[in-house]
């Protein structure tokens, strides 16, 4: 015969055991996350953002763009090769007449249009390189059929 002791006994037990194995566990979980990680002998490297581009106009461009600006009368003065705000003023004015973007940084088409664009001194025939985009194709005439017959190949 059973005892009704041993049954409330074993159940004590067990929760003992669940109770301890609870709070191990909790106590591992909980040290992994508060203890600082130990550093790697391998260094590690912050890698630094490389500026890519053209961070700034070169004064000599500046004076080019300068001598331009002046030529057609959006700039008074004499060329200075500094970006100051008169030149930016110009610049802006410029290219918003052209109907282009009106930022300080000059919109390659006004470059063009001033006569500032790409240098093709190093190409070994200037006068016949594609260098622009070619114009649009202009519709084609209809074939000559005066004489009633259309052109075949053989």
């Amino acid at each position: 015969m059973r005892q009704p002791w041993v049954g409330k006994k074993v159940f004590v037990v067990l929760c003992g055991v669940v109770i301890v194995a609870a709070t191990c566990f909790a106590q591992k979980s909980t040290a992994t996350t508060t203890h600082p990680k130990k550093k790697s002998a391998k260094k590690t490297r912050i890698a630094k953002a490389k500026k890519r581009g053209q961070q700034k106009i070169d004064n000599s461009r500046i004076e080019a763009i300068q001598e331009a600006l002046i030529r057609e009368n959006y700039l008074k003065g004499e060329p200075s090769g500094s970006l100051d705000n008169a030149t930016q003023q110009a610049l802006q004015k410029y290219q918003g007449d052209h109907g282009w973007q009106t930022k300080v940084v000059p919109d390659s088409r006004a470059l063009i249009n001033l006569g500032l664009g790409p240098d093709h001194d190093h190409l070994l025939n200037p006068e016949t390189a594609m260098t622009s985009t070619p114009a649009k194709p202009h519709a084609q005439p209809a074939a000559d059929q005066s004489d009633g017959q259309s052109q075949q190949t053989h």
